[in-house]
């Protein structure tokens, strides 16, 4: 199986969807983020965008349509698309930046007509069932798929339920992020959720969804500094949840994310503040197939912000895609990456590679492959501010 995220046509060439296409998967996770509504050239990578949108930005169904079919025509895509089933979520591109159920990310009268317009669009041009058909502003989206006894994979949806971010947004110290009222997923899909935790009999029970869940506090200090557009804004949340497959006995729970446009791995806690307390599951995160451009290597664990979140366990900027093997005794991920989107024709390699036992938590790793000099990034001092930069600009 294998999952990616975050493909902003204007932002690099879709190499990376023929690269896993060439593995032949049985099976493909698309995160959140495959089309993006910007008009040509709003967001410019350095050394300006290698392709350009057609038409302005998506607001009408007229033109989330034809965003859609420009996507379409990429043949690398295709590839993706002919090779295996896909199993797909939205996150927020598909519609706009950042919305949380009704509210924009900047105040739009017209938001709920662009909102039913995008569903339509997407369920137009994606692999999606019957039970998924728009119904105004609504969509179903969230289910399950179950791949024999092996695995269940629960697609969440914390785009369509969530309480608006908290603290206005971007990373914040921010007291209202532990508010047991606030929910990214609201209460009716907590509680599905909840209720397939208790009834599940897979060996691997894998949550596909959009944001970062582990913790990522971004201050080495006293502070804990956090996206509020993620999990870490809606703390209470995932503690219910986490704490809910704990409860459940679920075997060994995966969490598959995508939406930071870089690889991360890492070990789920139930008490972040605690580096002690014991592991409860695993977070893999895919890099974006191009959004951002060509990204740079970095040694393993030279992230600063891997010293002091010490379940956090890798990470690397360049773009690329998750591939799995799921057996009843392990789960192995191989993060495989391209070292640039600019061009097209990009080689692809495994930069890393973790395996999670069965009904052991956690991550370990098996495989490290060394950045090459010349493909480095910045000194590590400016790793974090890199990454908050990546997460905060619009794309």
């Amino acid at each position: 199986m294998g999952f990616f995220s975050c493909s902003q046509y204007e932002h690099g060439y879709f190499t990376a969807y023929r690269r896993l296409a060439e593995t032949e998967p049985e099976l493909i996770l698309h995160l959140g983020d495959y089309q993006y509504e910007y008009a040509k050239d709003t967001y410019t990578v350095p050394g300006g965008n290698p392709r350009d949108h057609e038409g302005p930005e998506t607001r009408t169904l007229a033109n989330y349509r034809q965003r859609h079919a420009q996507y379409k025509t990429d043949t690398d895509l295709q590839a993706a698309h002919a090779v295996a089933p896909w199993v797909v979520v939205f996150d927020d591109h598909e519609v706009e930046n950042n919305w949380a159920d009704e509210v924009p990310e900047a105040p739009d009268p017209d938001f709920l007509a662009r909102r039913a317009a995008a569903f339509q669009a997407y369920y137009e041009n994606m692999p999606l069932r019957r039970t998924s058909i728009p119904r105004g502003i609504d969509m179903q989206l969230y289910r399950r798929v179950r791949w024999g006894r092996l695995a269940t994979f629960h697609l969440l949806d914390t785009r369509q339920y969530r309480d608006d971010q908290a603290c206005g947004d971007g990373y914040r110290d921010c007291a209202d992020a532990s508010d047991p009222a606030r929910s990214i997923t609201g209460a009716a899909q907590e509680a599905w959720l909840l209720d397939g935790f208790r009834r599940s009999a897979a060996r691997w029970d894998l949550l596909g969804q959009q944001v970062f869940f582990a913790q990522r506090d971004n201050n080495a200090g006293p502070l804990t500094v956090t996206s509020m557009d993620a999990w870490d804004g809606y703390v209470a949340s995932r503690d219910r949840i986490t704490r809910g497959w704990v409860a459940a006995g679920v075997r060994n729970p995966v969490v598959l994310t995508g939406d930071v446009h870089a690889h991360w791995a890492s070990d789920l806690k139930l008490d972040y503040a605690d580096p002690t307390s014991r592991t409860v599951g695993s977070e893999l995160v895919c890099s974006s197939i191009t959004s951002t451009g060509d990204g740079a290597d970095s040694p393993t664990g030279s992230h600063p912000w891997l010293a002091f979140n010490p379940h956090l366990r890798f990470q690397n900027n360049l773009r690329g895609y998750v591939r799995t093997t799921i057996t009843p005794t392990e789960l192995t991920a191989n993060f495989d990456v391209l070292p640039y989107m600019s061009r097209p024709d990009a080689p692809a390699y495994t930069r890393a590679t973790f395996v999670i036992e069965d009904r052991v938590p956690g991550l370990n790793q098996t495989y490290d492959r060394p950045p090459t000099p010349a493909r480095t990034t910045a000194p590590e001092t400016d790793q974090g501010r890199q990454t908050i930069e990546t997460e905060t600009t619009r794309p």
